[in-house]
């Protein structure tokens, strides 16, 4: 049967997935497979006046909402086509002053709630009602439960006043269930934070860590391009996850955060695990169970780094210096889990304005990311702007477009071609000139 909507393209059961996508005609490498507007989205409060609330265009000369004060648009055209969904926090917003403080997830659950209740039929539409089945919901453990709990009294208490008829407990542990497992974090060029949306379209793709395409953002839209060459009849599938970890860490994130077993080429091979798993060169090399005590260790540290990160302050820097004078022990530097480290590092040394500390994190990260992520992928691009911009600020020219155009060939191909974010790089290339 043909997906409506997605040219190209058709739903078919996949073989022990359920549901997926698959082609129906050839997809060359950079081909766009199909692009689809967001079902509802939410701009993330840290971004609130440096992009529209609307249409996500990053600009300096945004204006205000003149009731909340809060959310900033590009042009009045962006605040009308915005009101259907801004009024809902308009009015909460100037209700609850400072203490208004839903999370992004409480307020993409809002959105979707008052989009259907516009349309007169609350869930019988849903368009991500079948994301989720039932039983899945008895695989979430007792933390997500319990934050699932968090999220309902959240909207109860910030929304119930201005969203009549909320659903019941048992519907919206669904839908919070639904859009935890199925939202999408849209992200800049650089790989920042721009805020959450739904869009079931590209959620019907299942997951591989060796997937044929890539899916970026153009404005609020979702763009879906070949990243490998795709026959008629091929399965087309995304990426879940970050493709950095090693197969054992990748099967972990997608059994916790999607409730399946990888089953792909990339995990029965495990053919870039020994690369990604390097060790130091020593005279006694490391023993298994060293090296797993290590891997323990890490990974209690990214989660410790996760938790602790929204305070910004120095003390992050040293639990990345700290973590990676200990790893570094048994692991090589090309080892995941210091570059992982590395990056964090180089995320905080950015935020201080540290910038050669930061540009000496992006260099010894680089290259060991172009081996261990697929090609064409958006993490190896986004470390080459980011190298980039820091040459040219620090005078380096000749590095400086060197990075960019690295990135840039990446980014042709995941982006496309016209995207304004190609559009950005090329114009900082030419000012070099």
């Amino acid at each position: 049967m043909s997906n409506e909507g997605i040219e190209g393209t058709e739903r078919f059961l996949s073989p022990g997935r359920g549901q997926g996508l698959r082609a129906v005609r050839h997809f060359a490498v950079g081909e766009l497979v199909f692009s689809c507007p967001a079902y509802t989205y939410v701009l993330t409060v840290n971004e609130r006046g440096a992009h529209c609330e609307h249409c996500f265009t990053r600009k300096e000369d945004l204006f205000k909402c003149g009731k909340c004060k809060q959310a900033h648009y590009c042009n009045v055209d962006c605040q009308r086509g915005d009101w259907p969904m801004h009024k809902l926090e308009c009015v909460a917003m100037c209700s609850y002053g400072e203490n208004w403080c839903p999370s992004e997830t409480v307020r993409l659950v809002a959105r979707i709630i008052t989009k259907q209740i516009s349309h007169f039929c609350l869930f019988c539409s849903l368009p991500v009602c079948d994301w989720f089945p039932l039983t899945d919901l008895d695989k979430m453990d007792d933390e997500k439960q319990e934050m699932n709990q968090v999220d309902i009294l959240s909207l109860h208490h910030f929304y119930s006043k201005h969203i009549n008829d909320l659903p019941g407990d048992q519907a919206l542990t669904e839908l919070f269930a639904q859009v935890n497992c199925n939202g999408f974090t849209i992200e800049d060029e650089e790989l920042s934070h721009l805020g959450s949306a739904v869009f079931p379209d590209v959620a019907l793709m299942n997951h591989s860590c060796s997937p044929n395409v890539i899916v970026t953002y153009k404005g609020t839209a979702a763009e879906v391009r070949a990243v490998k060459e795709i026959d008629p009849g091929e399965e087309i599938f995304n990426s879940y996850i970050d493709l950095l970890y090693p197969t054992e860490d990748r099967r972990e994130r997608l059994l916790d955060s999607y409730f399946f077993l990888c089953e792909c080429t990339e995990c029965s091979t495990k053919s870039k695990d020994n690369a990604k798993m390097e060790t130091k060169k020593l005279s006694s090399p490391p023993e298994p169970k060293e090296i797993q005590s290590m891997v323990s260790y890490a990974k209690n540290v990214i989660e410790e780094f996760r938790r602790a990160k929204h305070y910004k302050n120095i003390l992050l820097l040293e639990m990345c210096e700290l973590s990676l004078e200990k790893m570094g022990a048994i692991f090589a530097d090309t080892n995941v889990y210091m570059l992982h480290m590395m990056y964090q590092a180089m995320g905080v040394c950015l935020y201080m304005q540290d910038w050669d500390s930061a540009m000496s994190y992006g260099e010894k990260i680089i290259q060991p990311y172009s081996v261990h992520y697929p090609a064409y992928s958006l993490n190896v691009a986004s470390i080459y702007l980011k190298l980039g911009r820091l040459y040219l600020g620090l005078e380096k020219k000749t590095q400086g477009v060197k990075a960019l155009k690295k990135a840039l060939s990446i980014m042709e191909v995941a982006h496309g071609k016209d995207h304004h974010y190609v559009a950005e790089v090329k114009r900082e290339i030419t000012e070099q000139k």
